[in-house]
């Protein structure tokens, strides 16, 4: 379990082939000091477990199901990720429970910037639409942020200068693509409503 806080942008250094999966791995810095073999370790929002732990690096494998349903079949040496550890029993709640799990990639179709501050639209699969509520929480590459507005295809967020600075969201251009994860809250209410109203449940 997360909470959506980025600890650290860290480097992908190389990304090795091992079929039928990949092995990634990162630069990480002082946060490997702090990471064991075996440690779960949100990636762009997207639970890993470290393999590996050398000289400021941290090694990652993933499987086809991973890279064909994330973002991160599309990483390469060079790239930047978001990066969190997994809560501690008695940790400080920052942001809001993200599980690691992704629902779905959507993409920026807008970003609309005023100075240091912006706004940015997701266009994302309509399916997750139940889910989502105007000041509900949502993870975007593994950072936790507030809706908003929420369309039938797009939702809106609002981003602060530190979120821009310190996370690979101030750099994203219109068309890259995320990962998505809505909030666990939402999807334990939308299964119990969803045989109520007729609507299929979410998978």
């Amino acid at each position: 379990m997360f909470t959506g806080l980025v600890e650290a942008l860290a480097l992908v250094a190389e990304v090795e082939s091992r079929p039928p999966g990949r092995l990634l791995k990162l630069r990480v810095g002082d946060v490997a000091d702090q990471v064991l073999l075996g440690d779960s370790i949100a990636i762009n929002g997207c639970c890993l477990t470290c393999v590996a732990v050398a000289d400021g690096q941290l090694s990652f494998e993933a499987g086809p199901e991973t890279l064909s349903r994330t973002t991160l079949g599309q990483l390469t040496a060079g790239s930047k990720v978001n990066i969190e550890r997994s809560l501690s029993v008695g940790d400080r709640l920052g942001g809001h429970f993200v599980s690691g799990h992704v629902d779905d990639v959507g993409r920026l179709a807008r970003r609309q910037d005023e100075r240091d501050w912006s706004t940015f639209w997701f266009h994302f699969p309509a399916r997750l639409r139940r889910q989502m509520a105007a000041k509900g929480s949502i993870a975007v590459d593994g950072v936790s942020l507030t809706l908003v507005d929420v369309l039938p295809e797009e939702f809106s967020v609002a981003l602060i200068p530190h979120t821009l600075a310190q996370t690979t969201l101030g750099a994203l251009a219109v068309g890259d693509r995320v990962n998505l994860e809505t909030d666990l809250l939402a999807k334990y209410v939308e299964q119990q409503v969803a045989p109520q109203s007729g609507a299929a449940p979410l998978a």
